[in-house]
């Protein structure tokens, strides 16, 4: 059985051997790409230094809120703002940033509602606790070991 095997594997691959696959031949030429051009320098502007300044006072809303900021136009940035809160203090933020140190706030809080002080009442239970003494039991016989805890011995010793 074997031999037949290896003939009818010997004839088939004979067979396959007359015939070569053919040649891959793309359709196509591959298209040529030309190097991607630089881009263009981002343009240069002159300083623009800024001072703005605006407020908000309405009375329907409760809106009241103002800034003022102003602009040196090489990076340094230096404002201030200012709101009421709810409680009705006034939080002001002074800020300055710049390139270096990036941004930097100091925020101030002032006046509004303060919270009345309060201490909660000392603990005092509604009744004492009772008074009475645990009872005493004596150990039966069956409770305490009859034996000693044994001792601990190595099983070996190392040679060193």
């Amino acid at each position: 059985m074997a031999a037949k095997f290896v003939i009818f594997t010997a004839c088939v691959a004979t067979a396959l051997a007359q015939y070569s696959a053919p040649a891959y031949k793309p359709a196509y030429s591959a298209p040529a790409y030309s190097a991607p051009k630089a881009y263009a320098p981002e343009p240069a502007y002159a300083p623009t230094p800024y001072n703005f300044e605006y407020s908000v006072n309405d009375p329907h809303t409760y809106d009241v809120h103002s800034q003022s900021e102003y602009s040196d136009g090489n990076g340094y940035v230096k404002g201030t703002y200012s709101l009421v809160e709810a409680d009705g203090s006034i939080r002001t933020v002074e800020y300055t940033a710049d390139d270096h140190s990036g941004f930097n706030a100091v925020v101030k809080n002032e006046g509004g509602y303060k919270a009345p002080s309060y201490s909660a009442p000392a603990y005092k239970p509604a009744y004492s606790a009772p008074a009475y003494s645990a009872p005493a039991y004596s150990a039966p016989a069956y409770a305490a070991p009859a034996y000693s805890a044994p001792a601990y011995k190595p099983a070996y010793k190392p040679a060193y």
